[in-house]
């Protein structure tokens, strides 16, 4: 019979320079639970349960909160994605850097010379950060001014790395979650649907700043130009309209 290596609580937060208390509440709320225990009850560690360790680790370094690493780990990222995103983003900083400092340049130019910064220059530097790319700006204009739409690059340039998984992996997954719970049937408010709904509310305020308006502009050219907004050339704008009124009466409202 082969055997199992194992770890107690203990020993494993020492060696991974965690303290037993988060080790404890990691369990508690699912995050990272031991596979194993013994006869006694006590926590047990298996060698998979090391290695979801080190994601969760790793993604923290990223600068993901507990419950974006919890969706992002039952989504099926793996360690290798994680290092492969990272030094991405860090070729990409290094790239949007020169970028924008010649943007930069022009604007001091322009200040230099007593002329106010055209509409045209910061939306460049904006671009240059990459927080918007020109189709998802234009359907974003549309719907919000110009002020609006810096402060949401501005946040999202803020965020580093984690704006991508916050974007790409925790947003979508949230959504494929919500779809499910509505094909399935489920009542909106039902306390698992809530749950989602709850979460996706904060990652709207994390990048509008708690800004209502931006939030709800932000919504409506996703309704009017999902394609530009997702990437997804398919996208049509009406097909989630099901799914958004669903989230709508989860928060207590009828929808727009």
């Amino acid at each position: 019979m082969t055997a199992f290596t194992t770890w107690k609580v203990g020993p494993l937060a020492e060696a991974s320079g965690l303290t037993v208390r988060t080790l404890h509440h990691w369990d508690t709320i699912g995050l990272l639970s031991p596979s194993r225990r013994t006869p006694g009850g006590h926590r047990e560690y298996t060698e998979d349960d090391v290695v979801r360790l080190y994601q969760v680790l790793a993604l923290r370094g990223l600068g993901l909160g507990l419950e974006t690493i919890a969706v992002c780990l039952d989504s099926g990222v793996d360690p290798s994605r994680v290092l492969r995103d990272h030094r991405a983003s860090v070729e990409e900083a290094l790239a949007a850097l020169g970028a924008l400092r010649q943007r930069l340049l022009h604007i001091e130019e322009q200040v230099a010379e007593g002329r106010a910064p055209t509409t045209e220059a910061v939306l460049a530097a904006l671009r240059a950060t990459g927080a918007a790319g020109p189709a998802a700006e234009q359907a974003l204009r549309r719907h919000l001014d110009d002020d609006q739409v810096r402060g949401l690059g501005a946040r999202a340039a803020a965020l580093g790395p984690s704006a991508h998984y916050l974007l790409e992996v925790e947003w979508p997954e949230l959504y494929r979650r919500a779809e499910a719970l509505r094909t399935a049937g489920t009542p909106p408010t039902a306390a698992a649907v809530r749950k989602l709904v709850a979460r996706m509310d904060e990652l709207s305020a994390l990048f509008s700043g708690g800004d209502r308006t931006i939030s709800e502009g932000v919504r409506e050219a996703w309704r009017a130009d999902p394609a530009a907004l997702s990437g997804d050339a398919s996208a049509r704008p009406g097909q989630w309209d099901d799914l958004s009124g669903y989230l709508d009466a989860a928060r207590g409202r009828t929808g727009e």
